[in-house]
């Protein structure tokens, strides 16, 4: 009954929980789920316990909480006050947990690599005292 397909436009989901559907299985497309919560050690054991691995992102001005969180969570693609954490294709998929599948990570370097967990952390700050023209730095810490 589609014969042009079927099309989701850009969705958000906010106040999710963990206890929804939508948090509990691994959805892909134009959607962002937001989850809000009080502390940074919540929000670690939140993203940890999930089975799933793939990104996710933090909000904050401060870079003690940005390094405890890039260190401590296990996912393969972590935003630091960038919304979505997807790599650009000089970067490899770094999917984790039931996030990912076989032996080899799609493209980019990780093409060659085997049983290696990488995560790319993709982050952006701003500071009046530097100027735009600066822009964003992007970096990939392997782990």
């Amino acid at each position: 009954g589609l014969p042009e397909g079927n099309w989701v436009g850009p969705t958000l989901f906010t106040d999710v929980t963990a206890n929804m559907a939508i948090y509990q299985e691994e959805i892909f497309g134009p959607v962002l789920c937001c989850v809000c919560v009080d502390s940074l050690e919540e929000a670690l054991e939140l993203v940890n316990n999930s089975p799933y691995g793939n990104g996710t992102s933090i909000f904050t001005a401060s870079g003690a909480a940005a390094r405890k969180y890039q260190h401590e969570v296990e996912v393969g693609q972590v935003g630091i006050n960038v919304p979505i954490p997807v790599p650009l294709p000089f970067f490899s998929f770094t999917g984790w947990k039931g996030s990912f599948y076989g032996d080899q990570h799609a493209y980019g370097k990780q093409g060659v690599r085997f049983y290696t967990e990488t995560k790319t952390v993709t982050s952006r700050w701003f500071d009046s005292d530097i100027p735009a023209a600066a822009g964003p730095n992007m970096s990939i810490n392997l782990k």
